[in-house]
């Protein structure tokens, strides 16, 4: 399975900035911050701190501070921490100083990166940590943002956890349309065998009966889909080692616990990107 496990990955400068470019120029347009250029003088310099508002996971720092030092702002970006530190209510994240016309005009699309992420980051942690004595790995889905999948899986590693496939190119996946056109899972495993040369097969059941099929078809790989954990229990018994098993569905704090001791190797987690909360940061110019 396309699993990477690997310390928490540096975000591409050139990704950086592209993503930080498109959104200043949403915001922007042609005019700019015209409330900004309407009421704060040319001259006016400022000096401002990033604050969290609660308990979180930070992620998204680089793309923060490159929206701040965009088009040669002029600005200084000073980091008390880093992507993946654990952040209390009050804590300092950054100090931003320099022309302030330019900090408020980049205000909101760093605030934007840095709290979806740090939600992301954050979201993760309390999964991973719920399952922590556990040889379970959490783990993220293609339900992503689009245009965003690679910051996304980029703050699920900053939570702790590993990233699945990246998209339809690095792995197959073997849903429950692919398995009724191709005429069951015996027939589909075989297509992908035959081939697929040499990247991950895994294949999704979500019975029992599903599940002995797979194993006899020669699957090295098994999605076990939105069972509960008895029947994973059951399924980790039938398999006796042969497959790498993933469960997923119906996955949250309250559940979590229960589906990494059924003894499954991973737990895959859509929530942890497309339902994940904003983390309450916020910007403030100090005006001692």
């Amino acid at each position: 399975m396309h699993i990477i496990t690997d310390a928490l990955p540096i975000l591409p400068a050139d990704m950086v900035a592209q993503a930080v470019e498109a959104a200043l120029a949403e915001d922007w347009q042609s005019n700019g911050d015209i409330t900004s250029q309407a009421v704060i003088p040319p001259n006016a310099q400022a000096h401002a701190i990033i604050r969290a508002r609660e308990i979180g996971v930070l992620a998204g720092l680089d793309l923060a501070e490159a929206a701040f030092l965009a088009h040669n702002s002029g600005l200084k970006v000073n980091r008390h921490l880093e992507d993946g530190g654990r952040l209390l209510a009050g804590d300092d994240v950054a100090t931003i100083i320099g022309p302030a016309r330019a900090l408020l005009a980049a205000e909101r699309v760093a605030l934007n990166y840095l709290g979806h992420l740090s939600g992301i980051a954050s979201k993760t942690a309390r999964l991973v940590d719920a399952i922590a004595d556990s040889k379970a790995t959490i783990c993220d889905t293609r339900k992503t943002t689009p245009g965003l999948r690679a910051l996304e899986k980029y703050a699920v590693r900053a939570g702790g956890a590993a990233n699945h496939r990246f998209g339809l190119y690095d792995a197959v996946l073997i849903k429950d349309n692919h398995i009724a056109v191709a005429g069951g899972i015996a027939a589909a495993l075989k297509a992908a065998q035959d081939r697929a040369d040499g990247v991950p097969i895994e294949i999704e059941v979500d019975t029992l009966a599903q599940f002995t099929e797979a194993l006899d078809s020669g699957a090295q790989i098994v999605l076990l889909d939105n069972m509960p954990p008895d029947m994973l229990r059951q399924a980790v018994e039938m398999n006796k080692g042969r497959a790498v098993l993933e469960a997923s569905g119906r996955v949250n704090e309250e559940t979590v616990r229960a589906i990494a001791e059924s003894g499954v190797d991973y737990i895959s987690v859509g929530a942890l990107t497309h339902s994940a909360r904003t983390l309450d940061l916020g910007l403030d110019i100090d005006i001692s």
